[in-house]
């Protein structure tokens, strides 16, 4: 999932209303904004694309550590 999936799956089966919240993305990105706005360096949008970056790139490395060993 280019996404990484829901951040806090539930485990209720027969879910008929709402969704599985955030997906992990958005929980890192969010994570991420977090220390970059204690800084205060950035402006707004440069804030969120770096937070959306600092993302992609913890997704990527998740991947990467849990692929299987080659061979």
């Amino acid at each position: 999932m280019r996404d990484g999936g829901p951040a806090f799956p539930t485990t209720i089966v027969n879910l008929v209303y709402g969704d599985e919240g955030m997906s992990l993305r958005d929980w890192f990105a969010g994570c991420a904004l977090s220390h970059i706005c204690m800084h205060g360096a950035l402006s707004p949008e440069h804030a969120a694309k770096a937070s959306f970056s600092i993302a992609d790139a913890m997704l990527t490395e998740r991947k990467r550590r849990n692929a299987p060993p080659p061979g």
